[in-house]
């Protein structure tokens, strides 16, 4: 079990539970204007509560079989961003994908770079894992300065990558190497 984490006295970096959709609910609903351009279009029942109970229930089982960990950023009773490692690959590979967001009125509290250190230590020293990837739509200079402060590295471009706000639109793609461990070591 992955014990939560103070980012910053007030805000803690903490797995996500099935009593954390309503607020989910509103936190996308509050900060959607923010997170839209960076985000896949949603239905209008993601952001309700039956929505987010719906993917709260289908990501803690996932992370139950150990292929992704859900992080909230948590200011007391509020939501304001999460973290994720998905697509846990095990074994010779020992590798996962990161993603991120934090609610619009957060932003330049430099959260997101404490969140993304956090997780990248968890997956080092708890999940030991290889490597984490990320990646950011090329016009998104804040998360790209928040991988590059947190050890990432640029690995490449990939064109039409990801369906975000409605269009295709390409990224670039990070990798941070986390150890050089032996696989199980």
């Amino acid at each position: 079990m992955i014990s939560p984490r103070q980012l910053t006295p007030e805000v803690q970096l903490r797995i996500a539970s099935l009593d954390d959709a309503p607020a989910l609910a509103d936190a996308y609903t509050r900060s959607w204007d923010h997170l839209s351009k960076w985000e896949p279009a949603r239905p209008e029942k993601w952001f309700t509560v039956a929505g987010q109970e719906e993917r709260l229930t289908a990501q803690l089982e996932r992370y139950k079989n150990g292929q992704v960990v859900p992080w909230l950023l948590a200011e007391g009773d509020r939501i304001i961003g999460a973290a994720t490692l998905s697509d846990l690959v095990p074994g010779p590979f020992r590798s996962a994908s990161l993603g991120y967001w934090l609610a619009g009125d957060v932003v330049g509290r430099g959260l997101a770079t404490r969140a993304v250190q956090t997780v990248a230590e968890i997956a080092d020293s708890e999940l030991k894992l290889h490597r984490i990837e990320a990646s950011t739509l090329t016009n998104n200079a804040a998360s790209q300065r928040v991988l590059q402060r947190t050890g990432f590295t640029q690995i490449g471009h990939a064109p039409t990558y990801l369906h975000i706000a409605g269009t295709w639109q390409d990224c670039n793609l990070y990798q941070r190497i986390l150890n050089d461990r032996e696989p199980g070591a």
